[in-house]
């Protein structure tokens, strides 16, 4: 037996095949693009999720044929709260608003004001990322396309009803809604009514863990599948890049460089503290909570630069970083990464990316480093919140596409002073995850589905270059305070 994992990310649709011992046996991917069409929007149309993700089953079934056919479950992971606005047909009512769209700022002070438990209950300040001050938007400024909201969905689980025409999500996906009661692990009608929303309209909710549905019939068939395929509740993008690396303990916790960066510790408690713009939202698992920072822009920072300054691609890129002299580094500009606002600590869609410091010794290979810096810069903003908010780290998992990085896996741990591990197979990150989740539904035990990876790479902090780092690292947070009183 396999089990299928597909992560439905901002950048690309990613599948993995798992087998019945916990290992790999392929993955394929899809490439997604992000619409902008005015300053802060980031928008995508849920069709391309579905065309991608056929492209991709026919790329993975086509290069692993016997293993596709033995799939029994299916796990889903996905970019968070983007919104899928769906009318009485279940037709798409305009493009999904994503989890990295700003335009919605006013609209957080408003629904502040409308829910005054939002806090206490939602366990986050209302911020634009967030579905919730999306759709008060929509109403303000799209008042028919509100009247004819039957469904709102997340971005996965919009995949899950064309997979199975069911309408479901999980706890740890609907959390970053802030229509949720997080210690309850269900929809809060009182945060619904502040944005003119009923409990109608939500999925249901089941763990992530658990079976949602199942396979269409003639999805099955089409797909070569056997019928009555599992399709498991699910987790938002992080939370499954924790089951795949076995973070479901209190403490553990790991550093996901992808488009976005997170840094992800495991609480057995809902810990609210939405002050320091830390995130509290549910686990993947029953019972289990967690704290998250998040920056808007991360390895999509080192992407952005390679496009911009024609170096060809990330790994010759990483390549000649890696040969500058220790000595050079502190010669290099600033980066501040901002490039899509920024979430902890500061909670400012109107934050911009700016190097600070150029010269006419600025070569390619010293700003690169700069990128790779400013991202590691903005993680230890992030632990320095989750510290202010009771949590203790020792040690940190490094997930996602930036893992592949030796070199930035050393940076962030000089910069956050915490050893760096890898794990065999975290790059593949929340698709991995999905599958244990689907392996799981199918009656998987927790202790060997979700066993931690061999450690792939060990990166312990050098105490001596994280004393160099501290005083750019204070440069770096007195730039976007000047740049912010300047605006």
């Amino acid at each position: 037996m396999t089990y299928l994992g597909i992560d439905l990310g901002t950048s690309e649709v990613k599948l993995l095949l798992l087998d019945a011992q916990g290992r790999i046996v392929g993955q394929a991917g899809a490439p997604l693009q992000v619409s902008r069409p005015q300053p802060l929007w980031s928008e995508q149309s849920p069709q391309d999720w579905w065309q991608a993700t056929e492209s991709a089953v026919s790329k993975l079934r086509q290069a692993h044929p016997v293993a596709w056919g033995q799939v029994r479950a299916i796990g889903l992971s996905g970019q968070m709260h983007g919104a899928v606005l769906l009318g009485p047909h279940d037709q798409v009512l305009r493009p999904a608003i994503l989890w990295n769209d700003g335009r919605s700022h006013a609209e957080c002070d408003e629904l502040t004001r409308r829910a005054p438990t939002l806090h206490a209950v939602a366990g986050n300040l209302a911020m634009p990322g967030f579905t919730a001050p999306k759709l008060l938007w929509v109403k303000a400024h799209e008042p028919d396309v509100f009247a004819q909201v039957r469904s709102v969905l997340l971005p996965k689980d919009y995949l899950r009803m064309l997979l199975s025409g069911e309408k479901v999500s999980d706890p740890s996906d609907a959390a970053g809604t802030l229509w949720l009661d997080v210690a309850a692990r269900d929809w809060s009608d009182g945060l619904l009514s502040a944005c003119g929303l009923r409990r109608s309209q939500m999925p249901r909710l089941v763990e992530s863990n658990q079976p949602s549905a199942v396979l269409r019939p003639e999805l099955a068939r089409a797909w070569g599948l056997a019928p009555e395929v599992v399709i498991a509740g699910g987790a938002g993008d992080n939370a499954a890049s924790a089951i795949g690396i076995g973070a479901i303990s209190a403490g553990d916790g790991f550093l996901s460089l992808g488009t976005s960066g997170v840094l992800f510790v495991v609480n057995d408690r809902f810990r609210p503290n939405p002050a320091s713009a830390v995130h509290a939202f549910c686990h993947a698992l029953p019972q289990r909570w967690h704290q998250m920072s998040v920056m808007l822009s991360a390895a999509s920072c080192l992407k952005w630069f390679v496009n911009f300054s024609g170096a060809g691609d990330e790994a010759s890129l990483l390549s000649d970083v890696a040969q500058l002299p220790p000595a050079a580094l502190a010669e290099a500009p600033l980066f501040l990464p901002y490039l899509a606002g920024e979430r902890t600590p500061h909670n400012d869609p109107f934050a911009q990316a700016a190097f600070q410091g150029l010269t006419h010794e600025s070569s390619r290979a010293l700003c690169g480093y700069a990128v790779l810096e400013g991202v590691a810069f903005g993680m230890a903003d992030g632990l320095a919140a989750l510290q202010a908010a009771g949590t203790e780290v020792s040690r940190l998992s490094l997930v996602g596409g930036g893992a592949r990085s030796d070199y930035w896996a050393q940076l962030i741990a000089d910069a956050l002073n915490v050893e760096i591990v890898t794990h065999t197979g975290g790059e593949a990150g929340g698709a991995l995850g999905a599958a244990r989740l689907g392996w799981m539904a199918a009656g998987g035990a927790q202790a060997q589905v979700c066993a931690k990876p061999d450690i792939a790479g060990r990166f312990r902090p050098d105490s001596e270059r994280h004393a160099v780092l501290q005083p750019r690292l204070q440069r770096f947070r007195e730039t976007y305070q000047r740049l912010k009183a300047a605006r």
